[in-house]
C-alpha cells in the first residue's frame, strides 16, 4: 500500500476512575488502594489512541458530555495522546467508569451514567470515512454506523450487534470476548462477518471464517510482567483493525493483534504499555 494508512475509530469515551488493590472486596468488605488514579478511557478512546501508535494518525469521532470531565477528556486525548478527536456534545454528564485492578492484574469495571455514541447527524467528519482504510465501531446510531460501513474494512465489537442488525450494517470482522455474555448474546443475533474472532486472555482465542474456515492462536509472550487488564481486548481490536487497514493477510493482522494486547497488558492504564509501531 503506498501512502499512509487511514485508520478511525466511532465509538465512545469513558471517564476512568481506577483503584489498584491487592484484591476486589467481598461483599460487606473494605479494602485500602494502593494507588489510584483517573483518566478518559472506554473502548472507543483506548483504540483510537492504540491507532494513533501504530499508523501515526487516528480519527476519532466521539460524543462527549457537558461538564468539566468531558472538557478533560477531550483535552487530554488531543494534546497528550495526539489524537485527531471530533465529540458532539451532549447535555448531560460525562460517563464515568470505576475500576480495581488487584494484584493478579485483572481488572473489575463498575459503570456509572448513560454510555454516550456519536449519531450520524451530529456535526462530524462522517465523509472522511470513505477514505479509511478502516474503522473500528465500538458504538453508534444507526447513520454512524453506515457512514462507518463506508471504509474499505469495517472492524466492529460484538457489543454495538443492535445498531448493527437495525442498520443491515455486515462488518468484514466482529470481535466479542468469549468471557462476557453479552458480547457472545450479540453474536447470535447478526449474520456471519467474514471474520468472527473471539478472545480469552491468556487462553489465547479463536476465529471463525464464514466460509467456514477457522482457526485458534495462543496468547503471546508478554514484553514483561503483567500489571494492567484494563485496556487489552480494545487494543487487540485496533490491531487487527490496523493490520487490515494496512493491507496485511488476516493470519498476520491477527497476529498484530494479540502483541498490541500482550504490551497493553504489561503497563499500569491502558496507554503506559501499548505497542508503537
Amino acid at each position: 500500500m503506498s501512502g499512509p494508512t487511514r485508520v478511525a475509530v466511532v465509538g465512545h469515551v469513558e471517564w476512568l476512575d481506577v483503584a489498584v488493590v491487592e484484591h476486589v472486596p467481598a461483599a460487606g468488605e473494605i479494602v485500602t488502594a494502593t494507588s489510584c488514579f483517573e483518566l478518559p478511557a472506554g473502548g472507543g478512546a483506548v483504540a483510537a489512541v492504540q491507532l494513533r501508535k501504530l499508523a501515526g494518525e487516528a480519527l476519532f469521532l466521539t460524543a462527549l458530555g457537558d461538564d468539566e470531565r468531558a472538557v478533560r477528556a477531550a483535552a487530554e486525548l488531543r494534546e497528550l495522546h495526539d489524537v485527531e478527536l471530533h465529540a458532539a456534545t451532549r447535555p448531560r454528564p460525562q460517563r464515568r467508569a470505576f475500576t480495581q485492578v488487584d494484584a493478579q492484574a485483572e481488572r473489575t469495571i463498575t459503570v456509572l451514567g448513560e454510555r454516550l455514541v456519536p449519531h450520524g447527524d451530529d456535526p462530524l467528519p462522517w465523509s472522511r470515512l470513505a477514505d479509511a482504510h478502516a474503522v473500528y465501531l465500538t458504538g453508534s446510531d444507526v447513520a454512524a454506523a453506515r457512514a462507518a460501513r463506508a471504509a474499505r474494512v469495517l472492524v466492529a465489537t460484538a457489543r454495538a450487534a443492535d445498531v448493527l442488525l437495525d442498520g443491515d450494517v455486515l462488518p468484514d470482522v466482529l470481535v466479542a470476548s468469549a468471557r462476557d455474555p453479552k458480547e457472545l448474546a450479540g453474536l447470535d443475533t447478526l449474520s456471519p462477518a467474514r471474520w468472527t474472532v473471539l478472545t480469552d486472555g491468556a487462553r489465547g482465542g479463536r476465529w471463525e471464517g464464514a466460509d467456514g474456515s477457522g482457526g485458534t492462536w495462543t496468547a503471546a509472550a508478554l514484553p514483561g510482567p503483567p500489571v494492567d487488564a484494563y485496556g487489552c481486548g480494545d487494543s487487540f481490536a485496533a490491531g487487527l483493525t490496523y493490520g487490515l487497514a494496512a493491507g496485511m493477510a488476516f493470519d498476520a493482522a491477527l497476529a498484530l493483534a494479540v502483541r498490541c494486547g500482550a504490551h497493553c497488558l504489561t503497563g499500569r492504564g491502558p496507554y503506559a504499555a501499548q505497542l508503537v509501531l
